[in-house]
């Protein structure tokens, strides 16, 4: 299987874990669920969105017991079903695609996230920047070697 549709598979599965978390589910799940009832042995969409929500109820069980490894291995399993749906049925990958272009917010929409920055008990010298994404040049107007306080 190409690169391409295995790092497709791996968003897909990753996303759909995420999404199991939102408002928007339901609707993620049954496009998840239409998607997923092609492969040849996956049963029918409503067996597939069961099998989904049984998913969802482990990751929000395990979310609220601080257990990420539950999360990851949900993601795994659905990345592993994506990736044999691809695999025979390539046509599918357009598909998928066109459900991560909805959900998954893309890295050049400049999609606004609060970033919240704690320094404490440390002298700064410098600049500290935090950033998920940089449009734009960044420019300090410091003195010297890093600040005020620079020695």
């Amino acid at each position: 299987m190409e690169t391409e549709l295995v790092a497709l598979a791996t968003a897909g599965a990753t996303t759909l874990v995420q999404q199991m978390a939102t408002e928007g589910w339901a609707v993620v799940r049954r496009r998840a669920a239409a998607l997923l009832a092609r492969r040849r042995d996956s049963g029918d969409e409503a067996s597939v969105e069961r099998e989904l929500d049984a998913a969802r109820n482990d990751v929000l069980d395990a979310r609220e017991d601080g257990d990420e490894a539950v999360p990851q291995g949900v993601a795994t399993v659905w990345g592993a079903r994506l990736r044999r749906l691809l695999a025979e049925d390539p046509a599918a990958a357009d598909e998928l695609r066109a459900l991560l272009d909805e959900v998954a917010p893309r890295r050049d929409q400049g999609t606004a996230r609060d970033i919240h920055n704690t320094i404490s008990n440390s002298e700064m010298h410098g600049v500290v920047i935090q950033a998920g994404f940089v449009n734009g040049g960044v420019h300090h107007h410091g003195g010297g070697s890093g600040g005020p306080h620079a020695r």
